[in-house]
């Protein structure tokens, strides 16, 4: 009887061979994770995240809770609020919920700050719509006496009166690193990565916008206030160049005296929203102060921006006066 086959074993130069390909397999293959895990390259998109810099710390975040912090922060732009109410609600909401709007929690708690109806703080629709659970926030925060000079822990704790009522420290310093970002004190500081869904192309409307630009502009002035906007007019608008204001894409957004801190602030603050809120309302650029970050190359994050018409000192054309931003466009 023949004997039983056997397979066929590798040895010498071929086995090394082998071992080689397969290491360098393996190292391909990590590095592709890594690149996905970190947001992916250039156009790449991996996995969707936000990231924020202040220095050497970097923070990331989900998109959800970029997106909530980011709301946080706009409610305390629109009631003039200073960054120092900023911080305290981020440390709270990030003890709380994770920066999450979460349906529920112990007993009858809900949303972002875990608020309860039964005491006094709305009722369930209101707990959990994160703008509304922000501002009863806020509404008790300002009757603290001295609160902005208390510890973020002390102030966060005369609000919430929780059982655990040192837990809000430990979140200090990340919220400060936050809320630099989101009052628009570091500049292009926050960045996210998004796949962004295919959108159907839209006719421009009376408004000389397309519906997808108009929910955009009704969605930023019900974040932060009236704006001073511009780029779009009723029937629409023409311009010297091809423009995407010509396709009731886009929506200016203006801070001036440009010159002004206070202006410059509030410019980043609206860039850094505009990023955060990316995903949800479709935006596709957003340009200001020598910066440009787009959702298609989003794993870039900022990138310098160089106006390819005219004067390229021009404060106009660097978007010193404005935030220019962008939706989809199909």
């Amino acid at each position: 009887m023949a004997p039983a086959a056997r397979g066929i074993t590798q040895t010498g130069p071929m086995r090394a061979r082998v071992l080689v390909v397969a290491v360098v397999a393996a190292v391909a293959v990590a590095g592709v994770v890594v690149v996905w895990w970190h947001g992916g390259v250039g156009s790449l998109v991996g996995r969707e995240l936000c990231v924020v810099t202040q220095g050497d710390r970097t923070l990331t975040l989900t998109p959800d809770q970029a997106e909530h912090a980011s709301t946080i922060s706009a409610v305390a732009a629109r009631e003039g609020l200073p960054p120092r109410a900023v911080v305290v609600a981020l440390a709270t909401a990030i003890q709380e919920s994770k920066l999450h709007n979460l349906p529920d929690g112990d007993r009858d708690s809900a949303g972002l700050f875990q608020q309860r109806p039964s005491q006094g703080w709305g009722s369930y629709q209101q707990v959990t719509d994160p703008a509304g659970a922000t501002s009863a926030f806020f509404a008790r925060l300002v009757t603290v006496p001295d609160w902005r000079r208390l510890a973020v822990t002390d102030a966060a704790q005369a609000v919430q009166r929780s059982a655990f009522p040192d837990a809000y420290e430990q979140h200090t310093e990340e919220s400060r690193i936050l809320a630099s970002a989101l009052t628009g004190r570091s500049q292009a500081a926050l960045t996210c990565t998004i796949r962004g869904e295919d959108a159907t192309p839209q006719r421009e409307q009376p408004s000389g916008l397309t519906p997808r630009a108009e929910r955009l502009r009704d969605a930023m002035q019900q974040a932060l206030g009236p704006l001073s906007l511009g780029g779009y007019a009723p029937g629409g608008v023409d311009r010297p160049n091809p423009s995407t204001h010509e396709e009731g894409l886009a929506i200016d957004v203006f801070f001036r005296p440009y010159r002004q801190v206070a202006q410059q602030r509030a410019g980043w603050a609206l860039a850094h929203w505009l990023v955060a809120h990316a995903d949800r309302l479709d935006v596709a650029v957003v340009i200001y102060d020598d910066h440009i970050w787009s959702a298609r190359r989003s794993p870039e994050g900022w990138r310098d921006y160089t106006s390819p018409f005219g004067d390229p000192q021009d404060p106009v054309q660097r978007h010193l006066d404005h935030v220019h931003v962008e939706v989809a466009s199909g």
